[in-house]
């Protein structure tokens, strides 16, 4: 734009010059040539000022720039923040399903081992009733060739054999306590996984209460916590659950038992304590997968608290 403005000034004056040519005298043409160079200060200056504008305009354009940016950088930095936190979230969720799903098998452990303490009771229950069969044949073959006997030995060989039969009429009682307790377990349990609650713990108390020192006590104990869970009755949970880490400290349930336990006073608001069992699960069961999960509830736990405070 300088570049026209001053060309046609120049035209101008040329034109002005060839116009009054004749009649201009030195004196005017020197206020001429004051009046081009006064011009051409001024178009200098328009143009220096011009530059300035464009400087200005273009560092403001620029700090919008970077303002937009920074907006920018700050926007991605909270989305960030928010998909970590989501991604916390869901691996605790994982880690928690992950260990429910174990916990299922070993729950479906135990019901092989239950099957096979049914197995061990038939063996031995064919075990008596081939006895019984040998018996039988052996008394038979008497029957068909009767020695020659005195009356006092024919006596004795009569009388033995229904000694045999009468002890043979009655089941061992071992074996008759172990199909009878693993029967009651399995149905208790049965119950269980099909939901009813209530039922169940019924039948796991009268198992309980039939086989005290049994070796599943400690595990019917646990599931009847597991009962008040299931029916969200958190309180009965954290007492049922108690009575288990009472009664049976060194059970394989006990670090079930207090990571349940926890998950239960948080259900009921009790955070605090919640945290303090959770602690302690990770004190007594180190290397345990509760312990893990206890560990990812004890974050979450002081992240809500930490956002509170704010």
């Amino acid at each position: 734009m300088s570049q026209k403005f001053k060309f046609t000034v120049y035209c101008l004056l040329f034109t002005v010059y060839c116009s009054l040519s004749a009649c201009v005298t030195t004196e005017n043409f020197d206020l001429l040539r004051q009046d081009v160079t006064q011009l051409q200060k001024e178009s200098l200056l328009l143009k220096n000022e011009l530059n300035n504008l464009k400087e200005k305009t273009s560092g403001a354009v620029r700090e919008e720039s970077f303002n937009a940016i920074r907006q920018s950088q700050a926007e991605i930095q909270s989305q960030l923040s928010n998909v970590s936190r989501d991604i916390q979230v869901l691996s605790g969720r994982f880690d928690e399903n992950k260990y429910f799903m174990e916990k299922a098998l070993k729950d479906s452990a135990t019901e092989r081992d239950l099957i096979k303490a049914q197995i061990m009771s038939i063996e031995g229950q064919i075990k008596d009733i081939r006895e019984k069969l040998n018996a039988l044949e052996s008394q038979t073959g008497q029957q068909k060739e009767p020695p020659k006997e005195q009356p006092k030995e024919a006596e004795k060989r009569v009388e033995e054999p229904e000694k045999e039969q009468q002890q043979q009429g009655v089941q061992p009682p071992k074996a008759t306590e172990l199909a009878d307790k693993t029967k009651a377990y399995e149905a208790a349990y049965n119950t269980f996984k099909e939901k009813q609650y209530k039922e169940a713990r019924m039948k796991f108390e009268a198992f309980i209460k039939e086989f005290p020192k049994d070796n599943l006590t400690d595990n019917a104990q646990f599931w009847i916590a597991e009962t008040y869970y299931g029916e969200k009755d958190f309180e009965g949970a954290i007492l049922a659950y108690e009575t288990l880490l009472k009664k049976y400290p060194n059970s394989e349930k006990a670090p079930g038992a207090l990571l349940k336990q926890g998950f239960s006073f948080i259900e009921i608001g009790d955070r605090k304590t919640g945290k303090v069992i959770l602690e302690k699960l990770r004190e007594r069961h180190p290397d345990s997968k509760e312990a893990e999960l206890a560990k990812k509830k004890i974050e979450e736990i002081e992240k809500k608290t930490g956002k509170r405070k704010k």
